[in-house]
């Protein structure tokens, strides 16, 4: 019997494949924006042009900053460029890691069925760092878009990374997990944030600086 992979990149399985991606050790590690700054509120910018250097650097410092933050995904109006692109390293409910970016990415809009079965399991976000609130999600989704040469990409998920590839696209229309919760639940998370984000702040700058040294500065 034929070994399922364990490892997809843009969609398309791969035998084997190194612990970062290595678009990483070309990226450098920018700010991550946080809840309240004008950046992550406004729907981000189409891309126009492909196979550009900014283009691919933008892909690089996304997965640096997503590994030195320890998130399985980063949009790019995080490191606060408004622009229709994000990076994800995540493993999916079945144990599957997929990786990789996409640019331009549109969402499928699920069917009446997928529309109704909901996953309702906890989600964070790196711009709301700390707190984990439950969110309900089309438990599958599906979305095309392009890499950052302009070839086509085609990504499909459930679970964890069906719950990942929503996020993104979210941030990438301005929009944040936290706008689903109530008001009481959105306070409580903010809060809970605030806590936590001295904390994080130094574990972030600890990842970045372990970064620099397993892969040399960006």
């Amino acid at each position: 019997m034929p070994s399922v992979p364990t490892t997809s990149v843009n969609g398309e399985p791969v035998a084997g494949y190194p612990a970062l991606a290595p678009e990483a050790a070309r990226g450098a590690v920018r700010r991550i924006t946080l809840v309240g700054e004008d950046v992550l509120r406004r729907r981000c910018a189409p891309v126009t042009r492909f196979a550009t250097d900014e283009l691919e650097q933008l892909v690089a410092d996304l997965f640096r900053t997503m590994y030195a933050a320890a998130g399985v995904g980063l949009a790019a109006n995080q490191v606060g460029v408004g622009l229709r692109v994000f990076a994800y390293d995540c493993t999916d409910d079945d144990g599957v890691r997929h990786v990789g970016h996409v640019v331009n990415p549109v969402l499928d809009k699920p069917s009446p069925a997928a529309a109704r079965t909901l996953d309702t399991s906890g989600e964070g976000c790196l711009s709301v760092p700390g707190p984990v609130r439950e969110v309900a999600r089309p438990a599958t989704a599906r979305l095309s878009g392009f890499d950052a040469q302009g070839r086509p990409v085609v990504l499909q998920g459930s679970g964890y990374f069906g719950r990942c590839l929503q996020h993104e696209t979210d941030h990438l229309g301005g929009r944040l997990y936290i706008d689903q919760l109530t008001k009481a639940e959105r306070r409580s998370a903010l809060a809970e944030m605030e806590r936590a984000l001295p904390e994080i702040t130094a574990a972030r700058a600890a990842r970045a600086a372990e970064l620099d040294a397993l892969l040399g500065r960006g």
